[in-house]
């Protein structure tokens, strides 16, 4: 459905997107992640035809996103992370304009509508001028007028911004039900709803792809340490030194401390378990344990590893 092949932005004094090239398969869900600044923003703007690259392509459905820019653009759904509304218009009148600007008419029109209305739960406010709803809502509008032509490809960038955690979590839901009959590319920063929803996830650092994998599979190929969490209660203050001596670990954080009890995450190189090295120092210094656990490395702690190396 995306196929892209070393594509190249370059501005005044720096490069956004170096080189990149990567594919998205039909009934896909991929995720797009990468600190600010990385160029997914930029890609996503290439990918939808809104700035032409400096090099390089990026075919839609087969089609040139700029050489064959109405064919590709029949192919998709985009929602940006500021979802341009018209606020003087009404939810329904502005779905039905967005609908006729995409080629809809008479029945079909009235079908889609009916159906996107349905499926984004914004029937019972399509009669609300736009400029009177919430952040929550005018995303849902802006995703219903991605939609509203059926196309085979949803691009979203940022689409939960601004939302709270239930708002999130229905999208999370929709995306799952969308991904049954669309190629979908997301731009996101919560990692957590990529490891969840995505089939795939693309990392972007500095204009390079530096990550390109299902997320448990990334997990395990770049892994080179791992998390043990430790609960400890101690009048030593130099327990945390003590606890660093041991072979393997690599840094020992205090996430908290309340009422005596020093919350510890420590990271290890992988595969070190050192959790009875931990105890016997316990036992060996009377210290209290109140909880001691590996915690399995998932897609954040792989995201940060990942950046911090490129960035090394």
């Amino acid at each position: 459905m995306i196929k892209v092949s070393n594509l190249s932005k370059q501005y005044v004094g720096r490069t956004a997107v170096d080189d990149i090239s990567f594919n998205v398969k039909s009934g896909e869900i991929v995720g797009f992640l990468g600190p600010n600044g990385a160029g997914k923003t930029t890609t996503i703007r290439i990918l939808t035809g809104y700035i032409p690259p400096t090099s390089g392509t990026a075919l839609i459905g087969g089609h040139d996103i700029f050489h064959q820019s109405l064919l590709a653009k029949k192919n998709i759904g985009y929602m940006p992370e500021n979802v341009p509304l018209y606020e003087d218009m009404r939810v329904k009148e502005y779905l039905q304009f967005r609908g006729e600007l995409k080629g809809l008419r008479g029945k079909d029109l009235k079908k889609s509508m009916h159906e996107t209305l349905d499926l984004c739960s914004i029937k019972n406010i399509k009669g609300q001028m736009i400029s009177s709803l919430s952040k929550g809502f005018r995303q849902r509008v802006g995703l219903a007028d991605a939609l509203i032509n059926k196309p085979p490809l949803l691009i979203f960038d940022e689409p939960t911004n601004g939302l709270d955690p239930s708002q999130i979590r229905s999208f999370r839901d929709l995306l799952k039900e969308l991904g049954n009959k669309h190629t979908i590319l997301i731009s996101t920063h919560i990692l957590r709803e990529v490891e969840l929803t995505c089939d795939r996830v693309l990392i972007l650092n500095k204009g390079k792809i530096i990550g390109n994998d299902s997320p448990s599979e990334l997990s395990q190929r770049i892994q080179s340490s791992s998390i043990i969490n430790l609960e400890i209660k101690t009048q030593a203050r130099d327990c945390r030194d003590i606890i660093s001596n041991i072979p393997g670990i690599k840094k020992i954080t205090l996430e908290n401390e309340t009422e005596g009890w020093q919350f510890i995450r420590i990271r290890v190189d992988y595969g070190n378990d050192v959790r009875e090295k931990i105890m016997n120092l316990a036992h060996d210094n009377k210290w209290t344990i109140r909880e001691i656990h590996h915690q399995r490395t998932n897609l954040e702690d792989t995201f940060i590893e990942l950046i911090q190396n490129k960035n090394n």
